[in-house]
């Protein structure tokens, strides 16, 4: 079994968290750390440890965690001037939970290239 993280804790309803939108498949939430003016994370409820794990997973899974962040940029209200979808992947991709995520990072202009 992949190790417990932080998000597991989150969803387990342990750690509280700044909930933004969750339904049955995804849960949104407040990032503690914001890079941006908004900055929320986006978690499946089924456990991805990490992107690459994708292809071996059902497709519809994807879609519907990316459907999900669209509906949640939207219902903030950065759909007008943008915002910015990050997924990062490992070490060097500054991964730092081992609980697939997406970031919505949208309030501000955002400057490229991003790191």
């Amino acid at each position: 079994m992949a190790e417990e993280t932080i998000f597991d804790k989150i969803l387990a309803g342990e750690i509280p968290a700044d909930k933004v939108y969750e339904d049955e498949h995804v849960l949104a939430f407040r990032d503690i750390n914001p890079q941006a003016p908004t900055h929320v994370l986006v978690i499946p409820k089924r456990k991805v440890s990490h992107f690459t794990e994708f292809p071996e997973r059902p497709a519809e899974e994807a879609g519907i965690l990316f459907q999900r962040a669209a509906h949640v940029a939207k219902e903030l209200g950065l759909e007008k001037n943008g915002y910015r979808i990050v997924v990062n992947h490992g070490p060097h991709g500054q991964q730092s939970v081992g609980y697939l995520h997406v970031h919505i990072l949208g309030g501000r202009q955002l400057s490229w290239p991003p790191g």
